[in-house]
């Protein structure tokens, strides 16, 4: 079997991989980044199986690799594969649902607590010089007191400026609740936190306990303190987020986004920033990426915290992908069903 092989991917594991195939390492893989249509063209002659994660396979790549029989893109949704092309052409597509929904769901809750606990802005300011003293600063102990450590006092001292908000006792209202949203709140149970969760797609029964509760849409935006998003685009969540959601949402509210920018108006999100709609707001995700140098997420607003679409950005992802890459392959060659086939 005949392998093309252009996605990150575990050093630890490849070697599992080769067993099951000539395996041709391109491109991404060898970390000089995506291939152009032409390029995949002249590689994919007698391949079988096409491994990638960005690389476009179009028709003219699919109807150049007569041999084909698989493409295993390493996404949680197969964007860059023409998949109905694909089908008509008898070939099987695969992706990797889960695969990064630990990393997303911890990166969710690191925003969270940044922008509660406003923890880049206050290193931002160290980082700058500001607050900081001297090397001879006098610590001194005064007569019949014991040591004290601190900062400073007074309107202006960081511990009044950088004043934020814990997660416990607060209410996070989860939108979407799959394998992500579900891990979100996992983990905020632990902080303390009550679930709201709103979830068309899920029963009361998988969602219902002492701490998460389903509810309609109107009341997780009325009484969250925090909003996580984790939606999929479609027709039906595109937009799903504008002026009308954040004029909901209390004025004391934070606003979460790992999951994809579409499903968010970002000019009426920032105009609820601007004009103090919501508290604050912590994005992974943007309607143009790389964000625009003078978009004002990055030039104006000081009550959002930014991260540049990490959220699946940890080696562990690669492991869990090509333990998915090295399972399916296998089944594969056995003729057992496949687990992880886009329909």
């Amino acid at each position: 079997m005949n392998i093309l092989f252009t996605a990150e991917y575990d050093d630890t594991l490849i070697e599992e991989v080769q067993k099951l195939g000539n395996v041709d390492i391109q491109g991404w893989a060898k970390g000089i980044g995506k291939l152009s249509e032409e390029e995949l063209l002249s590689l994919v002659t007698d391949v079988e199986v096409i491994v990638t994660s960005y690389d476009d396979i179009t028709e003219a790549v699919i109807d150049a690799a007569p041999s084909l029989r698989l493409i295993f893109c390493t996404r949680a949704t197969p964007v860059n594969v023409d998949v109905d092309y694909a089908r008509e052409k008898g070939i099987k597509v695969l992706f990797t649902p889960g695969r990064n929904s630990d990393s997303t769901a911890e990166l969710t809750i690191g925003l969270m607590l940044s922008i509660a606990r406003n923890i880049p802005f206050a290193y931002e300011e160290l980082k700058k010089g500001n607050y900081t003293g001297s090397k001879d600063t006098d610590n001194q102990v005064k007569a019949g007191l014991k040591r004290d450590v601190v900062w400073g006092v007074g309107p202006q001292s960081p511990y009044v400026v950088f004043k934020g908000v814990e997660l416990k006792g607060r209410t996070l209202g989860i939108i979407g609740y799959g394998s992500i949203g579900r891990r979100v709140a996992a983990i905020a149970r632990g902080f303390g936190m009550r679930i709201l969760v709103f979830d068309p797609y899920v029963s009361n029964i998988d969602v219902d306990t002492l701490t998460t509760e389903k509810v309609g849409i109107d009341r997780l935006l009325t009484e969250s303190d925090f909003i996580s998003v984790h939606l999929k685009v479609s027709k039906e969540t595109e937009n799903f987020f504008d002026k009308r959601a954040f004029e909901k949402m209390k004025k004391s509210a934070y606003f979460i986004n790992c999951s994809r920018a579409a499903v968010v108006n970002e000019d009426d999100l920032i105009e609820a920033l601007r004009t103090k709609q919501i508290a604050g707001a912590g994005l992974d995700v943007f309607s143009t990426e790389p964000i625009p140098e003078d978009h004002p997420f990055i030039t104006e607003l000081e009550n959002v915290v930014i991260t540049p679409h990490i959220a699946g950005a940890t080696t562990d992802v690669l492991t869990n992908h090509t333990k998915m890459i090295i399972q399916e392959l296998d089944r594969y060659m056995k003729q057992e069903p496949l687990l992880y086939e886009y329909k």
